[in-house]
């Protein structure tokens, strides 16, 4: 059986807005191919991008986790979105590599839980390469580093997603180069007590953002046993 293919694209940096109104249209349009009778092709994506700063929040998120009213969020020059995303609320922003893949996962499985922890299995294998061990956080979805102490426990990447006829979109965000101070006006995840980390603060040096990527890209071939093919936009 010939593996799934999936298209790596670069957005560089995009408003969220477009970036979101981009994946919809990829999702609608695989949609609309599985509803044709006898169903068409579908195809998969893998969006890498950054936004400029902003915070978003999930389906199921509380916005009194947002710590900054209307005003506040004008004056610091920061965005803010409710979503259809799944989870609560987040940042996205410079340093930071954000990842949105368009999947029919019918192709690979009807699981979306499976699909969350095959998420973060990417981000756990990629991390490993740079000598920094991530873990899962029971019951918590993302990439944890010392999820057992609590003091210690801080998260370094962040995970929504939607799914609409087993589609996916939106995705997972990974702190490289991030300044974490954005971090203090919101709780992140809706999760207090446990704090955010970025892999160059636990390096002690920025890391290549676009090295990063071609680690997350490889492992996620790997995981999702795959094979990912680089395009223009």
């Amino acid at each position: 059986m010939s593996k799934q293919q999936i298209v790596v694209r670069e957005l560089g940096i995009i408003g969220y807005q477009e970036a979101w109104d981009y994946q919809e249209q990829l999702l609608k349009d695989n949609v609309q191919r599985k509803m044709q009778p006898g169903g068409a092709p579908t195809s998969h994506y893998l969006l890498f991008c950054e936004h400029p700063p902003v915070y978003t929040i999930g389906k199921s998120g509380h916005i009194e986790h947002l710590l900054l009213n209307e005003a506040q969020l004008a004056e610091k020059g920061i965005g803010f979105f409710n979503t259809n995303r799944g989870g609560d609320i987040t940042f996205h922003g410079p340093g930071q590599i954000v990842a949105y893949p368009i999947l029919d996962l019918e192709l690979f499985y009807r699981d979306l839980g499976k699909y969350l922890r095959n998420l973060e299995e990417v981000v756990i294998r990629t991390l490993a390469e740079y000598g920094v061990k991530g873990d899962r956080s029971a019951g918590e979805t993302g990439v944890w580093l010392d999820p057992q102490h609590l003091p210690l426990a801080r998260k370094i990447c962040a995970m929504g997603v939607r799914c609409s006829r087993w589609v996916t979109m939106h995705g997972f965000a990974l702190n490289a180069n991030t300044p974490l101070t954005y971090f203090d006006n919101i709780i992140p995840c809706g999760i207090s007590g446990k704090q955010v980390a970025a892999l160059n603060r636990e390096l002690g040096h920025d890391v290549n953002i676009a090295e990063v990527k071609s680690k997350l890209v490889k492992h996620f071939g790997e995981v999702f046993e795959a094979e990912m093919i680089t395009s223009g936009n």
